[in-house]
């Protein structure tokens, strides 16, 4: 029996999920980013997460190369956060307050979460390749999140 692509795309779409942004510092001086969903912790010790890249995303080269890797918990006022992140065209950077962190890495002030990470492992995912990445700081900063659910932003309910 074969699975109906539609159903399955639906089905993973009934799956909350917080949204980040991933930034990076290239081996060209610039800056790049992106909104991502498919963020997870991994492991307590060592402190490790994980990130899965489509293979046709924009920053999919260039993190190929990368060895370090800023992922940023965005709070539930940073919608504009995300688009901004996840549009094609454009400096994702635009207006955006942003500090220096480890290896350069830019920093989104206001984030919920933010975690500076060395790049250990990548590994084949289908369409994506998963990178695991072993935190090397994290800053935490009160509030709630920014959630994404069936293809529509959402938050937590009060």
């Amino acid at each position: 029996m074969a699975l109906d692509p539609t159903a399955f795309r639906a089905s993973l779409g009934r799956f909350a999920s917080g949204i980040t942004v991933l930034t990076m510092r290239g081996s060209d001086g610039v800056d790049r980013g992106m909104t991502a969903t498919a963020f997870s912790s991994l492991s307590l010790d060592p402190p490790l997460v994980l990130v899965c890249i489509d293979h046709n995303a924009t920053m999919a080269q260039p993190l190929a190369r990368a060895t370090h890797l800023a992922v940023h918990v965005l709070g539930e006022s940073q919608e504009a956060v995300s688009r901004q992140f996840a549009a094609k065209d454009g400096d994702r950077f635009a207006g955006l307050d942003i500090t220096r962190g480890v290896a350069d890495l830019p920093l989104i002030a206001g984030a919920l979460v933010r975690l500076q990470c060395r790049i250990r492992d990548r590994h084949p995912g289908g369409d994506h390749v998963i990178i695991v990445c072993e935190v090397l700081d994290a800053a935490v900063a009160d509030g709630e999140p920014l959630l994404y659910f069936r293809g529509r932003y959402a938050r937590l309910a009060r």
